[in-house]
């Protein structure tokens, strides 16, 4: 299985995670002859699935929460460093999903490898939380039109679900180690959730809506209108 790069509920909001923070940086100033900073260079999109990048998306729809409990470990897998399993690229997929009641409804759903027909995404893989072991992300396409995403990590030899997420033909990146999901709201905003692993499981770091046209101003969420989480 190739390497590459987790599941969403109806909606348009954040995204299922533990925290919402936006802001704008302050620029610094430099003294009379100090030498400017080199510039380094910033990490670019990198389409999750490909194929399913030209369409248009449904938004990222959310069930926002400030104060999330740890993941529990699911059930009934074997352990990673067991019996030959390196890492999450050793678990069979369908298991996985199975072994999680969120996701257990979309286990047995035929495989697809292409945009239109029902069925199971190709599993991707990518090291989201920087310590060299990737997570395994599944996406579902369903009957209705709607997409689901998961995140699934593996801590001491455990399988932990650390994102839920879905839309209407969702499109999804990664930026470095930063998950970005975008898609359209039903209002017509075109909106971008962006997570963050804080350390437990990945979190809305970001999340703007814009109307019209692409050079419109983008509109916070309603979390964002609150403040965020803390």
């Amino acid at each position: 299985m190739k390497p590459s790069l987790r599941l969403l509920l109806p909606g348009c909001a954040a995204l299922v995670a533990a925290g919402v923070a936006t802001g704008c940086a302050a620029t610094n100033g430099l003294a009379a002859g100090e030498p400017a900073p080199s510039v380094s260079a910033q990490p670019r999109p990198d389409a999750v699935w490909p194929a399913w990048s030209g369409t248009s998306a449904s938004a990222p729809g959310a069930q926002a929460s400030t104060h999330q409990p740890p993941p529990e470990p699911l059930n009934g897998l074997p352990r990673i460093g067991t019996d030959g399993l390196k890492d999450l690229r050793d678990l069979d997929v369908r298991a996985v999903l199975r072994a999680d009641p969120r996701t257990r409804p979309y286990a047995d759903r035929p495989s697809t490898d292409k945009p239109g027909p029902a069925g199971l995404r190709p599993p991707r893989y990518a090291d989201l939380s920087g310590d060299g072991q990737p997570e395994l992300l599944v996406a579902v396409d369903t009957e209705n039109g709607r997409s689901l995403l998961a995140v699934f990590a593996a801590r001491a030899g455990r399988v932990y679900e650390v994102l839920l997420s879905g839309g209407r033909q969702m499109t999804v990146e990664t930026v470095g180690r930063d998950l970005v999901l975008r898609g359209l709201c039903a209002d017509g905003a075109q909106q971008a959730v962006r997570f963050h692993w804080n350390g437990v499981r990945l979190v809305t770091v970001s999340d703007e809506k814009k109307y019209g046209s692409a050079g419109a101003e983008p509109t916070p969420s309603p979390a964002q209108s609150k403040g965020g989480a803390r």
